[in-house]
Formats: C-alpha cells, sequence, structure tokens
C-alpha cells in the first residue's frame, strides 16, 4: 500500500502531462508551445543552480557550461542513434529510449565535470567557486567552438527531434522532485547548515567538502540534462547558446527568486521567460523595461520573492480553536 502512495503522484502527473501533450499543438507550428518549452527548461536551471547557491550557500556562475557539456554530450549521441531501431518496439517507444539513454549519458558527463570541477574549488572558502566557475563556462565554450567534431563555431544541426512538452515537463517534474526530497532529508539539513554557518556545522562534524560537493554534481546532472532536453526540440545547437549572459541570466532567476526557494525559483524562471515576450509591444524600450522591472523586484524583495520560503510556507496556518482543545482534554477516556 506505502508503494502505491508513493508512486500515485508519480503516475497521475505523467498521465496529466501525456494528456496535455496530445491536446497540444504540434511543436514545429505554434511559437507558443516553444515559449512553453522554454519555461521548463529554465524552471530546471533554476531549480538545479539554486541547490548550489540558495541551499549551500556557495557562489557558482558557471551553469551554462554544465548545460552546454550535456546539451553536446546527448546530441552528439543521438544523431548516432537515429540511425537504428530497437526490434519489436514502435518507432516512438525506441526513440523514447534512445532520448533517456542520451540524457542520462549528457547529463553524467556534466556530473563528472562538476566533480572535476568542484573538488578542488569547494575546499576553499569565498569567491575562489565563482572565479572556477566563469573561468570553466568560457573554456567549455571556446572547446566546442573549434572542435569541428560538434560543428565548431557554425554549431551542431540535425539533432532528432525527440523531445515535446512531455519529456520538458517530465524533466521538470523529476528535478522538483528530486530537489525537494533532497531539501527533506538529513543531506539537506547539512547543506542548510552549511549555507548558515560553515564554521559551525564542520564544528557538528558535518563533512561540509563532500557535501558541498556531492550538491553541485547534483546540479551539474540536472543542468546538463536540461542542456540535452533544450538540443532536442531546439534540434541545433550554437556555443553563442551558452555564454557568460547564459549563466547570469540564470543566477538572476535564483537571486530574484530566493536564496533557498525552489517555489521562488519555479516562479522567478517563468516571470523572467515570459516577460521578454509579454513587452514585445514596448518594441525598442522591451529591454530597457525588463531592466527596470528587475531593478523594482529588488528594490521592494531585496531577499527574493520568497525569500527562504517556499510558496506554501506562506499561508498561515489554521489552528485548532482554544474550545476544541479543552473539549478534547475534558472527554473521558474510552468515551467516543
Amino acid at each position: 500500500m506505502q508503494i502505491v502512495r508513493a508512486w500515485a503522484p508519480v503516475a497521475i502527473t505523467l498521465a496529466i502531462l501525456a494528456v496535455v501533450n496530445v491536446l497540444l499543438p504540434s511543436l514545429n507550428e505554434d511559437y507558443r508551445v516553444h515559449v512553453l518549452l522554454d519555461v521548463g527548461i529554465n524552471v530546471m536551471l533554476a531549480v538545479s543552480l539554486n541547490l548550489v547557491n540558495g541551499v549551500t550557500g556557495q557562489f557558482s556562475i558557471g551553469h551554462a557550461g554544465f548545460m552546454a557539456l550535456g546539451g553536446y554530450t546527448a546530441a552528439f549521441l543521438s544523431i548516432r542513434l537515429a540511425a537504428y531501431q530497437l526490434h519489436g518496439v514502435p518507432d516512438a517507444v525506441s526513440q523514447g529510449l534512445f532520448l533517456v539513454l542520451a540524457l542520462v549519458v549528457g547529463g553524467m558527463v556534466a556530473a563528472l565535470a562538476g566533480l572535476i570541477v568542484g573538488l578542488p574549488s569547494l575546499r576553499l572558502r569565498g569567491d575562489y567557486l565563482a572565479i572556477v566557475t566563469l573561468g570553466f563556462g568560457e573554456i567549455i565554450r571556446v572547446l566546442i567552438e573549434n572542435t569541428e567534431a560538434v560543428g565548431g563555431a557554425r554549431g551542431l544541426s540535425n539533432i532528432p527531434p525527440w523531445a515535446g512538452f512531455f519529456a520538458v515537463y517530465a524533466g521538470v517534474f523529476v528535478t522538483l522532485l528530486c530537489s525537494r526530497r533532497l531539501l527533506a532529508s538529513t543531506h539537506g539539513r547539512a547543506l542548510l547548515a552549511i549555507r548558515e554557518d560553515e564554521v559551525a556545522a564542520e564544528a557538528m562534524g558535518v563533512n561540509t567538502v563532500g557535501y558541498k560537493v556531492r550538491a553541485f554534481v547534483v546540479s551539474a546532472f540536472f543542468a546538463g540534462i536540461a542542456g540535452g532536453l533544450y538540443a532536442h526540440y531546439q534540434t541545433n545547437l550554437a556555443p553563442k547558446s551558452f555564454t557568460f549572459i547564459r549563466s547570469i541570466e540564470i543566477v538572476v532567476m535564483v537571486v530574484l527568486g530566493g536564496m533557498g526557494s525552489i517555489s521562488g525559483s519555479v516562479l522567478a524562471a517563468v516571470v523572467l521567460t515570459l516577460a521578454p515576450e509579454l513587452l514585445r509591444a514596448l518594441d525598442q524600450y522591451r529591454m530597457a523595461s525588463y531592466g527596470l522591472m528587475l531593478v523594482l523586484l529588488m528594490l521592494a524583495r531585496p531577499s527574493g520573492i520568497f525569500g527562504t520560503r517556499e510558496i506554501w510556507e506562506l499561508w498561515p496556518l489554521r489552528k485548532k480553536s482554544k474550545p476544541d482543545v479543552d473539549r478534547e482534554l475534558a472527554r473521558p477516556a474510552g468515551s467516543p
């Protein structure tokens, strides 16, 4: 029975996504579907970066580098798998399994890069991680630009269009579920302790370096998955999509939503992805209006929209009235 309770929300969510996926128009025919998928990708990136910048209290500004690694790895693998089909299964199922394989491999390559970058830099304190991740993101972009096997500066094209609404939002769901479960675990509490006071956490026996590296690797893994999904619905990749500006956009989403708030990162990713599209009517004033909106939001809420809290914590809890409590205490034992 416990297994049914644990997996029922997953099954219901996937069923809803499948129904919506059927009802949506084709990806190639509707610009709004593209925007909707961009929202999903940015939610995955913001929530995954929040594990490092918000929950653990470190500062990484190279998330676009991990996204690029995962995206190019998954796309490179998918282009070669597209010539094959699994025997005895429908073509759509075969493509779905190939997509999952490519995404997992892309995520693992990004996670390995996160381990290589995080292991030496997270032993230090201060802004070293920001400097290292900044350099890492630029190194990855320059390497891609000079690697002809992945298209070089021209970019990588002819990527199989295997990712649509269902795949992207299934990725969003898995990212949110894993992040939430992580924060509710002992591991998550250790990360929060490191954010509040690293010296005190270490004095209490918390292996601060180990926990920080693991959070960084998990964050890089989901950034790689997001890059893979991005590649499979855009069907082409270019190095200019993964510049330093892209990393800063993701950092802004985390800061605006609230450092440490998963729901804040989700809301900020949705707002900051949709705002430039909604402001297109302002023509040349669009980006200026976008910047002004960010300034006003940060002046009004300097700690972010939700701060360190989640959206459901903002609702006042309904307390049981005192007369009801007294009545329960006065009831004789064994009475109905």
